[in-house]
């Protein structure tokens, strides 16, 4: 048995300029509601591991479905929201005039998600309790297939992986930040 994890590929919402908090709260809107990218190209691997899939699980993000069905335009798409990407934080008050470009904005807001800030959001013991359930749920998938393949989000799929490697499949330590990145794990 095998499961797959693959990160979707790069959002058609590109914004790098220098922002607010409360800028960055439309940012995310925005990148959760565009798909992927007009000319995106899926990665040789991904392609070829997900050639012959009659399935593939995604989260109910746009860019997570899209992603799949350039991989697969044949394969049925099975959505589900236990798969989205976690969430960040979004702190108010002094920070509101600060500007910052989406990336720097997104890795101090997941420092403090990792710190236990979870202002409106999952908290990251909730996620890897999610986690947790989604691993659970590939492997059923595994179970009954022979293959699960997830088309998942890059932080939330790490937190799938480190969860199957505690139930002793095998595979990478980690998975990989890149768009279309592919980390299987086996049992």
């Amino acid at each position: 048995m095998e499961i797959t994890l693959i990160r979707h590929g790069r959002s058609a919402h590109i914004e790098e300029t220098r922002m607010t908090i409360s800028d960055f709260n439309e940012w995310i809107e925005k990148y959760n509601s565009n798909g992927i990218f007009k000319n995106e190209v899926c990665a040789q691997e991904a392609t070829e591991i997900v050639k012959f899939a009659p399935f593939l699980i995604t989260s109910d993000l746009k860019r997570s479905i899209e992603s799949a069905r350039l991989l697969n335009p044949a394969a049925k798409i099975k959505e589900d929201p236990l798969f989205r990407e976690t969430e960040l934080p979004l702190p108010a008050g002094s920070l509101m005039e600060f500007k910052l470009k989406p990336n720097s904005w997104a890795v101090m807001l997941r420092i403090l998600w990792f710190c236990g800030y979870s202002s409106d959001c999952e908290s990251y013991q909730d996620a890897k309790l999610r986690a947790k359930n989604a691993a659970l749920k590939l492997i059923s998938c595994a179970k009954e297939h022979n293959s699960a393949i997830l088309v998942g989000h890059g932080f939330f799929n790490l937190l799938i992986a480190k969860e199957l490697q505690k139930m002793d499949w095998k595979g990478s330590r980690k998975t990989g930040s890149r768009h279309w990145n592919v980390t299987t794990y086996k049992k």
